[in-house]
């Protein structure tokens, strides 16, 4: 049954970049079309210091809607250093920050050392623990490092979600064994995809889905700076896939990201 107010989806966007340059024009229209497009959030990720404290802005100028994260992505763990960056993280996620992240592993790039990587990775780990906050992370090419983490993860009591996630049955399995998240962005809905059993791997209740906006428009809107408005494509795939209703799986992928992110909302 579709919503009273007339929208054909519910979702949450569990990873956005709200605060990437892509959007400085037209941001607040980006969050307007979201939330007529049946958002009922929006995790707004801050993947460096300054984009943490930008998205930490977004969020309080769009209470329960918008909500931040903090963390140092690997791409840029070369210039990591704890002593330094873990006491600002701190402070931005005792803020309002809901999530330590983006975090983890790359080394399809390699644009930082890898045991550079590791450290940066570790690090935040043992900052989630400390401030009770799940970990949102990114992992390419690095499965074997990104595993043994998340088993250091799971000992300190860490939970997460694997982002945008294109990786192996064996890793997706593992993070579920560990309690963790599993989320799915528009790649789902390319041609290129043909991995519609990991689609249905994921428990129900273990499943989110995602923008990365403004990187990745999902089919009909390929090529195309992405938003938050278009999740709804990225679900219909993802529940065609399991032989699911978008509607209901929406609602579900919803309630999962509220209860991983702590998100203050009424959901739908």
């Amino acid at each position: 049954m579709a919503p009273q107010d007339g929208r054909t989806s519910i979702f949450i966007d569990s990873h956005a970049h709200l605060a990437d340059p892509a959007f400085t024009g037209d941001r607040d229209a980006v969050i307007s079309r979201a939330r007529d497009a049946g958002a009922q959030a929006i995790v707004c990720i801050g993947e460096s210091l300054a984009t943490a404290a930008i998205a930490a802005q977004y969020a309080a100028d769009n209470p329960r809607f918008v909500f931040a994260t903090a963390g140092i992505h690997p791409h840029d763990a070369a210039k990591f250093e704890a002593s330094r960056d873990i006491p600002k993280l701190r402070e931005l996620i005792r803020g309002s920050a809901v999530a330590v992240g983006e975090c983890g592993l790359d080394y399809h790039y390699d644009n930082s050392p890898r045991e550079a990587q590791r450290a940066a990775f570790s690090a935040q780990i043992a900052l989630a623990a400390e401030v009770g906050k799940p970990v949102v992370v990114h992992t390419r090419d690095a499965e074997d490092d990104t595993r043994s983490i998340i088993h250091d993860a799971e000992t300190a009591g860490v939970t997460g979600v694997l982002h945008c996630y294109t990786g192996s049955h064996n890793l997706a399995e593992v993070v579920l064994r560990a309690g963790w998240y599993v989320s799915f962005s528009g790649i789902v809905t390319f041609k290129k995809w043909t991995d519609d059993a990991l689609l249905r791997l994921v428990p129900q209740d273990r499943l989110l889905v995602e923008s990365d906006s403004p990187y990745l428009a999902p089919v009909p809107f390929r090529g195309k700076r992405n938003e938050p408005a278009w999740v709804p494509h990225t679900l219909s795939r993802v529940a065609t896939a399991r032989g699911e209703d978008p509607l209901d799986l929406g609602r579900t992928t919803a309630r999962n990201a509220q209860r991983l992110f702590g998100l203050a909302f009424e959901a739908a």
